[in-house]
């Protein structure tokens, strides 16, 4: 399951992401109507599920994407990228490992960020010399929650 959550500047975007994959079945965090929120909450909630297993992915959509980002990267075990083209995507996934990606909503049109969230899907961690810097991050995490 792939979770994916806006704020009220991506919530047009968020829902024109989850109709272009019709075969994905999505998790979805909100916001479900364009009322101002705090996306902090949405990208807490959704961030914690990816770190705890409850949801393979995640994809979060703000107007610039950056709030979103930050946000999900406070929690731990959950590696977000800020992509806005395909080639981002790709390599955050194979090189990072990003379980999350956030989006900007204001920055990129509705058929690049498909493009974007297709090339995030379909690459896979390449692992390698990119796991020992993976494994430096995690146990910089640990030695923080101590």
């Amino acid at each position: 399951m792939i979770a994916i959550g806006s704020d009220h500047g991506g919530y047009e975007l968020k829902n024109e992401i989850i109709n272009a994959f019709p075969s994905i079945d999505f998790k979805d965090y909100g916001c479900y109507a364009k009322d101002p929120i705090d996306y902090p909450d949405i990208a807490f909630a959704l961030a914690e599920d990816v770190a705890s297993g409850t949801c393979e992915r995640g994809i979060l959509i703000c107007r610039s994407g950056i709030g979103m980002d930050m946000a999900a990267n406070k929690v731990s075990g959950v590696r977000c990228a800020l992509c806005f083209t395909p080639k981002m995507a790709e390599m955050a996934r194979k090189h990072e490992d990003a379980n999350v990606i956030a989006i900007g909503a204001d920055y990129i049109t509705k058929e690049d960020a498909t493009k974007v969230v297709k090339a995030w899907l379909e690459a896979e961690f390449e692992g390698e010399r990119h796991k020992r810097r993976i494994d430096k991050i995690k146990f910089y995490e640990d030695k923080m929650r101590k």
